[in-house]
């Protein structure tokens, strides 16, 4: 029989000695903690009956100070399992790399969408679509009266508001500029449903863009290859060739290698590059 020098025995037994079980050398898994990005408050809104959950994000530069007053995106479908997450991620990193100023976003959660985003209606294929629609002008008191002044109010603001919204949310955000211009400073509209009440806020905006104007404003629009929507949004172009304020800068975006459910985060990116350019990009 082959015997092993007492050197490789007495290693041997040393290295039994070192080395722990492997379970002893295992680190027990940390306890996970909550992802904060921003903030929430809830609004209990007289004028809607309902409350309202906001989420609040500030996109800031590294050399931004925290408590240097920002500029307000306001979001209609800014529920975090809606657009507030993406939007966000996309105002910070555009902030990051210098291609759009510091804002704070602020995204209204939705308890009923159809409802709070589309006007009255005389289509009944759009009364079909959900138990009570035409409730626009209720959702912008309640932004005006109730959460604009909470905003004021929570943060410190420079003044300048935006809109932003996709879809019925895009349509709210054009008959928004339509019908109360001075309720923001700038109107991003991405796809709006413009084909609502058989299009009837295309048809109406001749006579509303006559009115008196006031303080400078902006519109952005961008169109998928959505054909019934894109035509809409063209046919709108139409009338702001014509009867656009002096006023009023706007632009229209035709995405055509887009689709109604991949439009919002490029036309967001576009938009913000633009729409919100460093002051110093603009001289």
């Amino acid at each position: 029989m082959h015997r092993l020098h007492p050197s490789v025995l007495l290693f041997s037994a040393l290295l039994c000695m070192a080395a722990p079980p492997a379970t002893a050398i295992e680190a027990a898994p940390s306890a996970a903690t909550p992802l904060v990005i921003g903030e929430s408050f809830a609004i209990a809104s007289t004028v809607l009956g309902e409350t309202r959950h906001i989420n609040v994000y500030a996109a800031r530069a590294w050399n931004t100070p925290p408590d240097a007053p920002l500029p307000v995106l306001y979001m209609p479908d800014g529920g975090i399992a809606e657009d507030f997450l993406h939007i966000a991620g996309l105002l910070q990193v555009s902030v990051a790399n210098g291609t759009m100023r510091p804002f704070r976003l602020v995204g209204i959660e939705n308890t009923e969408r159809r409802r709070d985003l589309t006007g009255p209606t005389e289509d009944p294929k759009d009364r079909a679509i959900a138990p009570v629609v035409g409730g626009s002008g209720a959702y912008r008191s309640f932004i005006r009266d109730e959460l604009m002044p909470q905003v004021r109010q929570r943060y410190r603001g420079t003044g300048e508001t935006a809109i932003v919204g996709e879809s019925l949310a895009g349509l709210f955000v054009v008959e928004t500029l339509l019908v109360e211009p001075q309720l923001f400073d700038h109107y991003l509209a991405f796809d709006p449903s413009l084909w609502w009440n058989r299009s009837a806020l295309p048809g109406q905006a001749a006579n509303l863009l006559a009115r008196p104007g006031g303080a400078r404003r902006s519109l952005y629009l961008a169109s998928s290859s959505e054909a019934g929507i894109a035509s809409e949004v063209q046919r709108l172009a139409r009338v702001l060739q014509q009867f656009a304020p002096a006023g009023l800068d706007w632009h229209v975006e035709n995405m055509p290698q887009e689709t109604h459910g991949t439009i919002y985060h490029p036309a967001a990116l576009k938009a913000f590059r633009q729409v919100f350019a460093p002051k110093m990009d603009k001289l």
